[in-house]
Order: C-alpha cells, then sequence, then structure tokens
C-alpha cells in the first residue's frame, strides 16, 4: 500500500500543476486531498460539474469537500441532455458525457497552463464497463490512481488515515445509469430517481439505486440493508413513498447492489 501511495505521488508531482474533475465522491476525493498535500493549493483546481444527472446531494457534498481540504474550486455548468447522443440512451452514452465534460475542463487547463487534467478513476475500475474511458483517452486525461494502481480498499484505508469523511461513503453514480438502455432521458425521470433515491436514504438504507422500468421502481440494495427494508415499517413506508411520486409498482431485487446492472438485459 505505501509503495503505491508513494508511486501516486511521485506521479501527481511529475504533472505539476492539475485541474481535478472532482464529484464529491471516495475516489475524486481522496485524489485531490492528495494532489493538494503534494502540489500545494495553488497548483490544484478542483472542478465540479453541476448537472440533473446527478443528486443535489452529491453537488452540495462536492463543494463542502472542497472546502474542508481549502482547494481551489470552479463550478461549471454541464447541459448533457442538450447532447442528442446522450439523450438517447445509447449502450455507449458515457462516452458522449465525458468527452463534453473533458473538453470544458481541458479549456480551464489550456487558460490555467496546468499540465493535465485528472479524473478519479481507479484500478478496481477496470473490471467494469467504462465507455467514459475512451473518452478520457482521446483528451489526454490523467488517472492518476490508476497508474498507480490503486484500487478501492486502499483509497478508503488512505482516506480514514488521512481524516476523510468519505472513506466509507457509498459509491455514487450518474442518474442515468438509473434508466435502461435506448429509453430516451428526461428532466422529469433524473428528478424522480433522485427524489425515490434520497426518500430511501432518508430511510437509513446507505448504497441505493432505484431502477426506473418504466412505472417499475427495481430496488437494489446492499445485503445488510435489505434486512432492514424488508421490516413491515420500513417496507410500506418505502412503497407509499415510491407510489407519491408516481411508481404504480414497486420492486426488491434479490440480487442486491451492484454496479452495471442495465447492462444485463442491454444486448
Amino acid at each position: 500500500m505505501h509503495s503505491k501511495i508513494m508511486n501516486l505521488k511521485r506521479i501527481l508531482k511529475s504533472i505539476k500543476s492539475v485541474v481535478v474533475a472532482y464529484s464529491g465522491g471516495l475516489d475524486s476525493t481522496y485524489l485531490l486531498k492528495e494532489a493538494v498535500d503534494t502540489l500545494g493549493k495553488d497548483n490544484v483546481l478542483a472542478v465540479i460539474a453541476r448537472s440533473e444527472t446527478y443528486p443535489y446531494s452529491e453537488y452540495k457534498d462536492a463543494v463542502k469537500g472542497a472546502k474542508s481540504m481549502g482547494a481551489k474550486c470552479r463550478v461549471i455548468s454541464t447541459n448533457e441532455l442538450d447532447i442528442k447522443n446522450f439523450k438517447m440512451n445509447p449502450v455507449n452514452r458515457c462516452y458522449y458525457c465525458k468527452k463534453e465534460l473533458f473538453r470544458s475542463l481541458d479549456d480551464i487547463r489550456k487558460k490555467l497552463s496546468f499540465g493535465a487534467v485528472l479524473d478519479g478513476t481507479n484500478y478496481d475500475d477496470l473490471k467494469d464497463v467504462r465507455y467514459g474511458r475512451k473518452a478520457a483517452k482521446e483528451l489526454g486525461v490523467r488517472s492518476p490512481l490508476l497508474e498507480a494502481e490503486i484500487g478501492k480498499d486502499i483509497i478508503r484505508k488512505a482516506s480514514k488515515d488521512l481524516g476523510l469523511a468519505t472513506w466509507n461513503k457509498p459509491s455514487a453514480a450518474c442518474l442515468a445509469s438509473r434508466i435502461p438502455f435506448h429509453s430516451e432521458i428526461t428532466t422529469a425521470k433524473l428528478n424522480k430517481i433522485d427524489k425515490a433515491e434520497a426518500l430511501l436514504r432518508k430511510m437509513g438504507l446507505g448504497q441505493v439505486r432505484v431502477r426506473m422500468h418504466g412505472d417499475i421502481a427495481r430496488i437494489e440494495l446492499s445485503q445488510d440493508d435489505m434486512q432492514l427494508f424488508l421490516k413491515k415499517n420500513t417496507r410500506d413506508k418505502a412503497v407509499r413513498g415510491l407510489k407519491k411520486l408516481g411508481f404504480a409498482y414497486v420492486a426488491l431485487d434479490l440480487e442486491g447492489y451492484r454496479t452495471g446492472s442495465m447492462h444485463e438485459s442491454s444486448n
């Protein structure tokens, strides 16, 4: 672990000045912290993208996180729903989203004459389908955690040692990942999903995904959270709340939470 973190610091030092694509999640928070500690605040800029495709709670966490680290921060607005190839929700929609984001970040990098744009892709992400990686490579975005072969376990342990509040934060993802491929992504759908997941988190459920299949809410939870959900009071409250949001049916996925579950039926 120590050697990989030292390698991460060497990679950052070789770049000298960086623009960090910062979401407030586990990976980008740890990367930003290491960048600030290694390069100094003047050589690091955290850029937060405010978008309809990300929960508002994540945006607030990101702003708070950057402030707590003393990092310079800039908020930009991204409009993925204006991109036809994203809005129509093909299997590789993340490519179009990330390309637009990284173009904006690279423009900022050029204006500041900084060394590189960084993202929080880590070594474990190689196990998943990541179409955004293609966009990152095309635009020269660096992924120091990946380059240093640092995965989630190391990130969580190092984050805890550094006192970062995100060390045990559940994984987050674009809200569009809750909508079946080739089903149009709309503001109304994204808002409905965001409200549904916020409702469940307020009930004490941690790793939550509400996948939208028409008027069906398919809920993915960790195995531990399933036990809480199945308690009658919790279950009944969740069903009432989700139906109030407009879902006709509420289903619990017995396989539980897993990344990329929409790919299981995309072929």
